[in-house]
């Protein structure tokens, strides 16, 4: 086999057909826009107008409610904590807060810009083992 001996299976590749080349063509005219109006105008479309119909985006009702300011909290597994208590880079025998997360490499940056480090909230996610020796989480 050599390089110019390549080429696609058949019916791989299809054809762009080219519009408003002729009537012969099949799609000359037109090119497949149908007769006049301002569908067949370029860049003129009106989205969800249904020739008078409500549309439907405004006969369903409205739904849910988006916060104005919602909380990124930065999660954190409860594996990937009892993974730093035994590894030793968190204290099992103390309340674990924040800055000792942060500390322990547990937790990153924090999400949002307006918190520092220390007072970044933190979202525990019941994703992973836990032990025994998991202490209280101050979040």
């Amino acid at each position: 086999m050599k390089l110019h001996e390549l080429a696609a299976p058949a019916g791989s590749r299809k054809i762009r057909k080219r519009i408003g080349r002729g009537i012969g063509s099949g799609m000359g005219k037109t090119g497949g826009r149908g007769g006049k109006g301002q569908t067949a105008r370029s860049g003129v479309r009106i989205k969800g107008f249904e020739g008078g119909q409500m549309p439907l985006h405004r006969r369903l009702p409205k739904r849910g409610f988006t916060p104005p300011s919602p909380r990124d909290l930065n999660e954190v597994n409860v594996g990937r904590v009892q993974a730093a208590i035994d590894a030793g880079r968190l204290d099992a025998t103390r309340p674990i807060d924040v800055a000792a997360l942060i500390e322990a490499g547990v937790v990153g940056r924090p999400r949002q810009r307006r918190h520092t480090p220390q007072e970044a909230p933190v979202g525990l996610m019941r994703i992973g083992h836990r032990s025994e020796t998991l202490p209280a989480i101050a979040t």
